[in-house]
């Protein structure tokens, strides 16, 4: 610290010698006063200067990969750790020169560091604006006000019906795309913005950034303009998730609380002649538990992200939750069932536009390469839809983005299952598409003594009574890439078991195919109960239903029923 100054001495003499020259003072005295007096140093600068040499980096990072869902795996946050490391070392590096400076006597002016703060204040601010670094790829996804028709296809059952009713479906909805897209593609081609049409939703998925979506949003042909969010390619590539259990000796617990051990044993039915669709990370073909069940051809498998030609899965819980559904060996309730595949999520993320590739795939299904407006199958539909993903706000979602899309698939005679979601034991938090849709048949999880799980997601939903039904999703063990096992918990794990029993019941009964009111009345009225937790005595979420739905679902008494 400085010496007290003596008031009366605080003056200093007038100088003395020729014009411009700097009094003498004591050794390593720094002047006053005149034309060689150094600026003082301004604290609010410096700290800029660092704050931003420490956050900038985290300007280039995606918001939507560092959140909660990616906080068990080690590829996104380990490169934002190694950003902010990479930032901190700048800053450190920056405050030792500022200390260099002041041990030599000098101090970094204010006019100076006040210029570097806003050069980088304004340099992140253009990247942020022009490239969008923490929105990597983004694209619009547009929805058109217009949607299809389907309110008078006939309601027809068994295989045959149901094809019929899956192709009048599919003509209406191409046909309506096609005639209210024409313009808008139009002009997309005539601006030379990359687009991409669908049916399903008649929506198109177009590159653009924020004058692109005013200029879209403004046309009177669209309702509204979602950001269809994407992943930023990682800087090395993800390994694979891989189990370490061995395979079971005989049928899992889940398998046997729902009683489809005694379906196969007792009722002789296994899934055989049902085919089951599956969309989510993707499925390891090759193993054991699943390989024999793929139904195989030119279009039985569909990778909108890597545009791989056969099943694959590096996130494994996509192989997972298939395992449970259609898997042999004692992992899955419709072993005799058949599968096909498509991949709609990436690190456990995905997007509108993904999310309706899949199901677009699933209404009719069409060759590696091929047009789905033109050379889909819809006759080569699967019967039964398992969906262990919700699409929320933050990949660009909103309530009803995707209601469209599975309406058509009920009107053709599809049933969805889909996972009520993690975000339990809240009230309400059933919320995420499709889950809370009344067509779609929504899973919430129980684990070995009956008793939902503290995770499953609860109603109640507008419109709808949520969950319609629980089953096991506590230590679930099923298939793994590689041909491992392991045991995971969430509804993602017990949505699969409820379509796997679908597919016994259909199995059972093919006039039942299609049937889907009679199929949801079988299935509720032939629960088990359940065990309803809250997550207080005063958080009921409105009555047991809102927890545990119509109850366990009993594959037993279910293929028991739909036979009679």
């Amino acid at each position: 610290p400085a010496a007290p100054i003596d008031p009366a001495s605080a003056v200093p003499a007038a100088p003395t010698g020729p014009p411009g020259t700097v009094p003498a003072g004591p050794p390593g005295a720094v002047p006053l006063g005149g034309a060689g007096r150094a600026a003082p140093a301004d604290p609010a600068a410096i700290r800029w200067l660092v704050g931003l040499a420490v956050f900038g980096p985290l300007a280039f990072t995606d918001p939507e990969e560092i959140t909660l869902v990616l906080a068990n795996t080690r590829d996104v946050p380990f490169w934002v750790a190694a950003a902010t490391g990479a930032g901190l070392a700048v800053a450190v590096l920056l405050a030792v020169a500022y200390g260099v400076l002041l041990g030599r006597g000098r101090r970094p002016s204010r006019r100076v560091a006040g210029v570097t703060a806003a050069a980088l204040l304004v340099a992140v601010g253009v990247v942020a604006v022009a490239a969008q670094p923490g929105l990597h790829g983004e694209r619009l996804f547009v929805v058109l006000r217009e949607q299809a028709d389907l309110g008078a296809v006939p309601a027809a059952t068994g295989r045959a019906g149901r094809d019929a009713r899956a192709g009048e479906v599919y003509r209406r909805l191409v046909a309506t795309a096609e005639r209210t897209q024409a313009d808008l593609r139009r002009d997309l081609r005539r601006l030379r913005l990359g687009h991409t049409p669908y049916y399903l939703v008649n929506a198109v998925e177009v590159d653009g950034g924020p004058a692109v979506r005013a200029w879209l949003s403004s046309r009177p042909e669209v309702a509204r303009v979602l950001v269809s969010q994407r992943v930023r390619p990682l800087p090395a590539p993800a390994g694979q998730s891989r189990g370490t259990a061995p395979a079971p000796a005989g049928p899992e617990w889940n398998v046997r609380m729902l009683g489809a051990d005694r379906v196969w044993s007792q009722l002789g039915v296994d899934g055989a002649g049902i085919v089951l669709g599956s969309s989510d990370s993707g499925v390891d073909g090759g193993h054991p538990a699943l390989a024999g069940g793929f139904r195989g051809g030119d279009d039985s498998w569909h990778d909108p992200w890597d545009g791989t030609r056969a099943p694959t899965d590096q996130g494994g819980h996509g192989t997972h939750t298939l395992g449970s559904a259609v898997g042999r060996g004692g992992i899955g309730v419709a072993p005799g069932a058949r599968w096909v595949g498509c991949v709609n999520l990436d690190r456990n993320l995905g997007n509108p536009a993904y999310y309706l590739d899949c199901l677009q795939f699933m209404l009719a299904p069409f060759p590696t390469g091929g047009d789905p407006f033109t050379d889909g199958r819809p006759a080569r539909a699967p019967e039964i839809l398992t969906n262990s993903w919700g699409c929320p706000a933050i990949e660009g979602c909103d309530p009803g983005v995707l209601r469209p899309a599975t309406a058509a698939l009920e009107a053709a005679g599809i049933l969805v299952v889909a996972a009520a979601g993690n975000t339990g034991p809240y009230c309400g938090s059933i919320d995420d598409p499709p889950a809370p849709y009344a067509d779609v048949l929504t899973v919430g999880a129980v684990d070995r003594q009956r008793r939902v799980t503290s995770f499953s997601s609860r109603g109640p939903v507008p419109g709808a009574a949520k969950p319609d039904l629980v089953a096991p999703g506590d230590e679930v063990l099923s298939a793994m890439p590689g041909g491992g096992y392991a045991a995971l918990s969430g509804t993602s794990m017990a949505t699969p078991q409820v379509a796997g029993v679908v597919a016994l019941m259909w199995s059972a009964n093919p006039a039942l195919v299609g049937d889907l009111s009679r199929t949801r009345r079988i299935l509720a009225e032939t629960a088990t109960p359940a065990v309803p937790t809250y997550a207080s005595p005063t958080r009921t979420c409105g009555g047991d239903r809102n927890v545990t739905g119509a109850g366990l679902v009993d594959a037993y008494a279910a293929v028991r029923a739909a036979r009679g």
